[in-house]
């Protein structure tokens, strides 16, 4: 099995009111040097070694894990997972 983790986060440039109200919240709880907090997803799944995963995860984040037109992801696969 792989294990495939997936990252998705907002492109650059579109707001992110989720990472504002953390990072005001940080700067209000004693963390003043923190800037620009971005929040984003992060989905981790197994799939079968034979698994084209580049394809594959294309085909799940188009369809419907991210949205294309706001959102850009990235993964990384871990090989040989025993499940």
């Amino acid at each position: 099995m792989k294990k495939v983790k997936i990252f998705i986060t907002l492109k650059e440039g579109v707001l992110d009111p989720q990472g504002k109200a953390v990072q005001e919240a940080l700067q209000a709880n004693g963390f003043p040097d923190v800037a620009e907090t971005r929040v984003g997803k992060y989905i981790e799944m197994t799939l079968p070694d034979e698994a084209d995963v580049a394809l594959e995860v294309q085909r799940m984040c188009d369809k419907l894990l991210a949205n294309p037109v706001m959102e850009e992801y990235s993964y990384t696969v871990e090989e040989g997972i025993r499940s």
